[in-house]
């Protein structure tokens, strides 16, 4: 028989490495074209959103294609998913995030080392998150908030897009409709910390540049301890979002056994 559980540790870890091949890879093709040549603001947010809807398509069908921590642990804690499940789910997905970010730190090395030779903050971005996307201005206490929001907007979201009662899209179009939704937080609430909205996400790439010459990688631009902060507030605004979906949206769906009664016709007197 197959080994199902291990092909749900396989789906989750490509799932996230194709997120973060188009994600870190368009943010590495826009910065080495610093004339802007290459892309902008708005084409990184919607490669972001094209590699969350392949990354869905690539796992859904086999592990649900969370291709996100901070959506496992809220799976978890408001619709059942099983707790045993979130580390090894977690553990994948981050694994696919830092070998993504290995390959795209070697196809982009010529073009890092031309403009970025010693390898700063001036490219530490493409890998992983800042406050102010490296401009000063921003403190941590914005910074972490502006994560808890946009994550809480994410998954409130994406468990009213993936709730059978709430009438969601139809199955094939559940990652397109997510996509769109990543690319509407870029949009929105990419200013004050690059909206990472999930800790694999930033952590995995950011390891990887750690291991290939960025020194300061756990590091923002002030020299204050940044890595745990894209981990920690996007699993607080996943579970606020989570929260929010179950009990003020879920709560006051119909059940199943409503729907079906509602739908049946009502016999002739």
């Amino acid at each position: 028989m197959k080994n199902s559980y291990l092909g749900e540790l396989f789906a989750e870890f490509l799932g996230t490495m194709i997120l973060i091949l188009f994600g870190a890879g368009v943010v590495a093709q826009v910065v080495t074209a610093p004339d802007g040549s290459l892309g902008d603001h708005d084409s990184i947010a919607w490669a972001w959103g094209i590699g969350v809807m392949m990354g869905v398509f690539v796992a859904a069908r086999i592990s649900g294609g969370h291709i996100n921590p901070a959506v496992t642990i809220a799976l978890a804690a408001f619709k059942g998913f099983p707790w045993r499940k979130v580390l090894p789910y977690s553990l994948a997905q981050t694994a696919g995030a830092f070998v993504a970010a290995l390959i795209v730190r070697f196809v982009y090395s010529d073009l890092i080392a031309k403009v970025d030779p010693t390898h700063t903050i001036a490219t530490q971005g493409i890998f992983s998150t800042l406050p102010g996307n490296g401009v000063e201005g921003v403190g941590i206490g914005t910074a972490f908030f502006d994560q808890i929001v946009g994550t809480a907007i994410l998954v409130f979201v994406v468990l009213a897009l993936t709730t059978a009662a709430n009438n969601p899209p139809l199955a094939n179009l559940g990652p397109v409709v997510v996509g769109l939704l990543v690319v509407g937080i870029g949009m929105a609430w990419g200013a004050n910390a690059g909206y990472a909205i999930n800790p694999a996400r930033d952590f995995g790439p950011r390891l990887a540049s750690l291991l290939t010459g960025y020194e300061n990688a756990m590091f923002d631009q002030n020299g204050t301890l940044y890595f745990w902060l894209p981990i920690v507030a996007p699993i607080i605004g996943g579970l606020i979002g989570g929260a929010l979906f179950k009990y003020m949206i879920e709560g006051f769906l119909p059940t199943e056994a409503e729907t079906v009664a509602v739908s049946e016709p009502t016999p002739n007197a």
